[in-house]
């Protein structure tokens, strides 16, 4: 009688919770985004607080916040990113030799406490301790998300590796997307009923339910593994793990790497600004449905990222898609920036190619290198990424202005320029992911296989020929059956 764990229930259950693993810290990313009005408030209003909710365009309401200006807003998604690739690198490192369950407790521990250390921020506004508290909040957040979603990753990738692969990808994508599509309906009018205050400190609870999902995640996990005797295996795998073998990683790899960051350099930074945006653009549009236009990116990637999964399981032709999505995404900001074409055909245009883009992307990576060291490119993966994306935040957060916006439009001049920025990255993701079907072509076209079946049958000899060079240098102890 076969164990619980071969059966395809127990990999689906280990899905769920790890799928919930990073709901509340999605939910907490994007707080500020919804709020960037109050985040860039006016500490005091001389008429009380009034919220800008009856023209988005208006420039005589006074929205009492933070104070903060836009750089200084731009700074809280900034260093998250920079965090995220200092930390990643080593963290993907000690998964692969500590295990999943070590990442699983730290990283979502990290996560709770930097979301309380954020919202205690909060309270100190107006004094020089509210921005360090915050930036402080952010860089802890920060170093335990990214490094969760390695964890995740390399969960999902073990449990579902030649089985439905993206499909498994593309559903935790959409929990995690579901966490940012809830925080761009609810958040703004939890705020109004509660304030700024509460709002953060329920980000925070959101984080303690990931918590609670790793505790269960850890558990199943090394049930599962026991009752499939692979335990023992892959802790020695691990021992052999160096981290020199981070020079050995294939072309394709690094190249599939910057096609990542060059995407999500046109993503995260856009939707982090992209209410405020909306509002100073077009006329007629309040805050909170700025924030549900911004919003529809991941309101698409939540319905079609788990249908896009099982389409590219079935279809493959992943380095293809990947050269699509980028192709596909630069009408997004050209109409942004030279048009007056409503907004929502932007945001769930780009919500469209990004839902392709994470499903065909994302899971590439464990098709070009070995198990043993996935931790480690997975980390190396998200730490050129949050480099771009932290280098993107910064140069439009000097893009936009140093002086605060409460009470006045950035100039359109200034939105058109960076909107130009997000045009010159997504041509170079068209650079990099045109040149990885080239080399990928050259090298046996794994990336484009058609079927599930011709991928699964012929991923085991590429992982064989892959592993050998990255994990046995000097000698032949290993031997590979």
């Amino acid at each position: 009688m076969s164990a619980p764990a071969e059966k395809a229930y127990y990999r689906f259950l280990v899905l769920f919770f790890n799928c919930l693993l990073t709901f509340g810290s999605y939910f907490c990313f994007d707080i500020p985004s919804v709020l960037q009005d109050q985040f860039q408030g006016n500490l005091t209003c001389s008429n009380g607080t009034q919220s800008n909710s009856t023209h988005g365009n208006s420039s005589t309401g006074c929205v009492e916040g933070l104070g903060m200006t836009p750089e200084q807003y731009n700074l809280l998604y900034a260093i998250y990113a920079w965090t995220n690739a200092l930390v990643v690198i080593m963290a993907g490192f000690l998964i692969d030799k500590l295990g999943n369950r070590f990442g699983l407790f730290l990283f979502s521990f990290l996560t709770v406490l930097g979301s309380s250390i954020f919202a205690l921020g909060s309270h100190f506004k107006g004094t020089p301790y509210l921005l360090p508290l915050m930036l402080t909040g952010r860089l802890l957040f920060g170093s335990g998300n990214g490094s969760l979603t390695i964890v995740q990753n390399r969960i999902t990738a073990f449990w579902f590796k030649g089985k439905e692969l993206a499909l498994a990808f593309g559903l935790t994508l959409s929990f995690s997307r579901l966490g940012s599509v809830l925080n761009f309906f609810l958040t703004k009018h939890f705020e109004d009923q509660y304030g700024m205050q509460w709002t953060l400190w329920g980000g925070t609870m959101l984080c303690v339910l990931g918590f609670a999902s790793a505790i269960t995640v850890s558990i199943l996990d090394k049930v599962g593994m026991k009752q499939l005797g692979l335990d023992g295996a892959i802790q020695e795998e691990s021992k052999k793990v160096r981290i020199q073998d981070i020079r050995r990683l294939p072309l394709r790899y690094w190249l599939l790497v910057f096609t990542i960051m060059f995407f999500y350099n046109g993503v995260f930074p856009f939707v982090a600004d992209a209410s405020k945006f909306i509002q100073d653009k077009y006329t007629g549009y309040d805050q909170q449905t700025a924030a549900y236009i911004a919003g529809a990116v991941y309101d698409s990637s939540l319905v079609l990222s788990a249908a896009v999964g099982i389409l590219i399981d079935y279809v493959g032709m992943r380095g293809i898609l990947a050269l699509l999505c980028a192709v596909m995404t630069l009408p997004v900001f050209a109409l942004l920036a030279f048009t007056y074409v409503p907004p929502l055909v932007s945001t769930l245009w780009l919500g469209v190619t990004y839902s392709f883009a994470a499903a065909s992307m994302w899971p590439s990576i464990p098709l070009v290198v070995p198990q043993a060291t996935l931790g480690t490119a997975m980390g190396l993966a998200t730490s050129v990424q949050m480099i771009g994306i932290g280098l993107s935040n910064l140069i439009v957060g000097r893009i936009l202005g140093t002086k605060s916006s409460g009470e006045t439009k950035i100039p359109l001049w200034r939105w058109q320029e960076m909107m130009i920025f997000m045009l010159a990255n997504t041509i170079a993701c068209i650079v990099t992911s045109g040149t990885l079907n080239i080399v990928d072509k050259k090298q046996g076209g794994i990336l484009n296989r058609t079927t599930k079946r011709t991928a699964a049958s012929q991923q085991e000899a590429r992982e064989e020929s892959d592993r050998s060079p990255i994990l046995s240098q000097d000698d032949d102890e290993r031997s590979i059956n």
